[in-house]
């Protein structure tokens, strides 16, 4: 089922979700924890939102954690904030209605943050929402955080300028996918987009149409974090977030450096979640992920203090999974977070082609091309494994390394040119790589082409991209099959610009079937959606399942706190410190 917080008057609900059936061992001197079981509750006792955080063991105050990424981050500015690096990094120095504590082992409680609950349920019907807002939380400069300021946060996202960030919430509230066109931020700057309501400085309200009982888990993501109206520089907030976290951008050498230190005026008696440990976060962009886990594996100076963001590279495996010293400063953890490859059904209208492209795939050579199980595991299904609702099949059957006569069988004597774009990363220059030859082998004829990293999303959710295929990749906003398949394959959702659906996959019966999932009791969803994830590969073949993530990442032996968040599946900051 779907996460119900409406269901839960008085309540918590509780979420399981198995991430596998056994422990796998890789034959490289690494276990990937497979049976980890993933869940999730919702808090019902205020004292679980409060803070502080519980300390963590062995922390201390000071230094200078370092974050080494490839790329730079797309978006900073949290109303376009949807990347996993910046899902990541936001929460350092913004904060939301609601978020997760999470134990880095699957354990998730959904808590109040700027929020005193993770909100009331005004009538039981999931229609009305009430949050009232925390005493104490203030912005960077000392000012208080109000639900004023949260309402304009969202108001925000509604600008057609503004896209890249979740669109719950402004599809819920204008009961429209098309959002924009519903109410005009604009032309509104000064009043709130219907439906959502601040009656006075400690109440939020959010009215429905509908029912939305998801909302205690929408508004944890950052669409709902603050901004004064004083502070809105528009597109050019991505340079420079106004802070209601433990830190606050200092300097952001766009493209080489973002530096970030303590946010004074944040109380640590506010947060249920985040410590301010070290005195600075850095992140540095532009060393190759070999390069930087190199870095890290010497263990030398600033770097002791660092982690490499990008997971080990197929190069890199072997020598740090077979190094026992490294095993203490190694993270391995299965990851909710699913890879396909996307098609973008608007240019490839053949249904044929799209079948046999999903017969071509050979999984097997794509995940050892990418350093084998420590850093993927072969999926044949739209939802991961730790979805609830989750169900096991494979529609094209075609072995661990593809079925190449039957993929030539389906293009009948045709050789169909496609165009596979692809992020200028070392990751995905070397998935584009594996793919081209796997699928020209049967008989496609496949053109490379770069994008360059941090606007490949905002790039492939343009309606009118020029790729025929692309690299996707896909982990829920919360642990449910319903925060994937209606997000990414609901038709009514394309627009011009900000598309979640980038299959831009439209089919009228689909919708209809996702509209009478939803209309049903919560707790019987789940097998629903299994079934909906079936009938769409089967009938449609949208994509081609590739694999889910396994997270594998080195960090410098002073680097203390660091844990896969049990969410998005990448590491979480939020306990993060320099040991002494």
């Amino acid at each position: 089922m779907r996460p119900r917080a409406a269901a839960a008057v008085g309540g918590a609900i509780a979420l399981v979700v198995a991430l596998g059936a056994c422990s796998e061992n890789t034959g490289e001197g690494t276990t990937v924890d497979t049976e980890r079981q993933q869940s999730g509750v919702i808090a019902t006792d205020p004292k679980d939102s409060q803070g502080p955080a519980a300390e963590v063991a062995g922390a201390a105050k000071g230094g200078t954690f370092t974050v080494i990424r490839e790329t730079p981050i797309s978006h900073l500015d949290p109303q376009r904030t949807y990347s996993f690096a910046g899902l990541m990094a936001n929460p350092l120095f913004a904060r939301y209605l609601t978020t997760w504590k999470d134990d880095g082992k699957g354990g998730l409680v959904l808590v109040g943050d700027l929020a005193q609950t993770p909100g009331n349920n005004v009538n039981s019907d999931c229609r009305v929402w009430e949050f009232t807002i925390k005493d104490g939380v203030k912005f960077e400069d000392g000012s208080p955080i109000t639900a004023k300021e949260i309402a304009y946060g969202i108001a925000r996202s509604f600008d057609p300028a503004l896209t890249g960030g979740p669109t719950y919430l402004q599809e819920w509230l204008a009961d429209s996918p098309q959002y924009d066109t519903k109410w005009d931020f604009a032309k509104n700057k000064t009043s709130l987009p219907p439906g959502l309501t601040a009656p006075d400085a400690k109440t939020l309200r959010f009215e429905f149409a509908k029912p939305r009982c998801d909302l205690p888990f929408a508004v944890s993501l950052p669409t709902t974090a603050p901004l004064r109206p004083d502070q809105d520089t528009g597109v050019n907030l991505d340079q420079r977030p106004f802070s209601s976290g433990p830190y606050k951008i200092a300097k952001n050498q766009a493209g080489v450096q973002l530096t970030l230190d303590r946010n004074p005026h944040w109380d640590a008696a506010t947060d249920p979640v985040r410590h301010q440990y070290p005195d600075q976060f850095v992140w540095t962009f532009g060393p190759t992920a070999d390069a930087a886990v190199n870095r890290m594996i010497a263990d030398n100076g600033a770097d002791q203090s660092a982690l490499a963001w990008n997971y080990v590279p197929a190069s890199l495996v072997a020598r740090v999974a077979q190094d026992q010293a490294l095993k203490a400063r190694s993270i391995l953890s299965p990851t909710p977070s699913a890879n396909q490859l996307v098609i973008n059904n608007q240019r490839v209208t053949d249904l044929a082609i799209r079948r046999a492209l999903n017969y071509a795939i050979d999984r097997d050579g794509l995940v050892k091309a990418l350093g084998g199980q420590t850093v993927a595991q072969p999926m044949t299904t739209l939802m991961p494994p730790s979805t609830i609702g989750y169900q096991a099949y494979d529609a094209y059957p075609a072995g661990a390394n593809g079925d190449i006569d039957k993929a030539k069988e389906l293009l009948g004597g045709k050789t169909p040119e496609l165009v596979l774009g692809v992020a200028d990363n070392t990751t995905e220059q070397q998935m584009g790589t594996q793919l081209k030859g796997n699928l020209e082998r049967a008989g496609f004829k496949i053109t490379l082409r770069n994008i360059p990293d941090d606007a490949k999303l905002d790039e492939i959710k343009k309606k009118n991209n020029p790729w025929d295929l692309y690299i996707g990749n896909w982990a829920a906003d919360w642990p449910s099959g319903a925060s994937i398949l209606p997000v990414l394959y609901d038709g009514r959702t394309i627009k011009a610009e900000g598309n979640s659906n980038q299959a831009y996959f439209n089919d009228p019966a689909v919708s209809a079937e996702i509209d009478r999932i939803q209309a049903m009791p919560p707790a019987d969803q789940g097998p629903e959606w299994g079934k909906l994830d079936q009938r769409i590969m089967k009938e449609y073949a949208p994509v081609v399942p590739l694999f889910v993530d396994v997270a594998y990442t080195v960090h410098g032996s002073k680097a203390g706190g660091v844990f896969i968040s049990s969410v998005f599946g990448y590491p979480s900051f939020v306990n993060a410190h320099v040991t002494r």
